[in-house]
C-alpha cells in the first residue's frame, strides 16, 4: 500500500515474545547454514537458552517479532572483555533491514554492558549477506579457517571469525 511506513523497532525481549523468538531461532537450525546447534529449542529450552544470555532482544515490524539477537561472553576470565552474539532474521522477513537494525543494537548493547570487543567465531563463508552487513558496519575479517563449518549437506564450508571494537 503507498503511503505505509512500517516501523521498525528493536527492543529486549519478554516473556511474551518466546514463542517468536523459538521460532525464528529453530528456523535458521533447521536450514542448517549458519548456527552450528544441530538441536531445535523447545518451550522449555528457549525459555531457558534466552534467560541465560547477558541481553536478549527482538527486532518487531508494525508489532510483530521478526528477528532477534543473543549477547553474551566470548570467554571468560582475562578474555572476559570480549562478547559474542548470534541473529536471526524470520526467513520471509530478510531484506527488510531487521539484521543491520538488530547488529547495530547490538553494538550499543555490548558496550553498555560492560564487553570491549565483539567477536565472531564462525561466520560461514557463503553468508554473503551478512559478511557484507557485518563488513559495511566495520566489522574486521581476522582470517579463514578452512573446513570449520560441517553444513546440513553433508559438505564443509570455511568460516571467518570478525571482529570489531565497541
Amino acid at each position: 500500500m503507498k503511503g505505509v511506513v512500517l516501523v521498525l523497532t528493536v527492543r529486549a525481549y519478554t516473556p511474551a515474545d518466546l514463542p517468536a523468538m523459538i521460532q525464528i531461532w529453530n528456523q535458521v537450525v533447521e536450514d542448517g547454514v549458519a548456527f552450528p546447534q544441530l538441536n531445535e529449542l523447545t518451550p522449555e529450552t528457549g525459555a531457558a537458552f534466552f534467560a541465560a544470555q547477558t541481553y536478549s532482544a527482538v527486532a518487531e515490524l508494525d508489532g510483530q517479532v521478526i528477528g532477534l539477537y543473543i549477547l553474551h561472553p566470548n570467554n571468560e576470565g582475562r578474555c572476559g572483555h570480549i562478547c559474542n552474539a548470534s541473529y536471526a532474521v524470520e526467513r520471509n522477513c530478510r531484506g527488510k533491514g531487521a539484521g543491520r537494525a538488530l547488529v547495530t543494537d547490538c553494538l550499543a548493547q555490548g558496550k553498555q554492558h560492560g564487553f570491549s570487543i565483539l567477536q565472531f567465531n564462525a561466520v560461514v563463508a557463503s553468508n554473503h549477506r551478512a559478511r557484507a552487513l557485518y563488513e559495511s558496519l566495520g566489522f574486521v575479517q581476522l582470517g579463514v579457517i578452512p573446513g570449520g563449518f560441517h553444513m546440513k549437506d553433508g559438505h564443509f564450508e570455511d568460516i571467518i571469525p570478525y571482529y570489531h571494537l565497541l
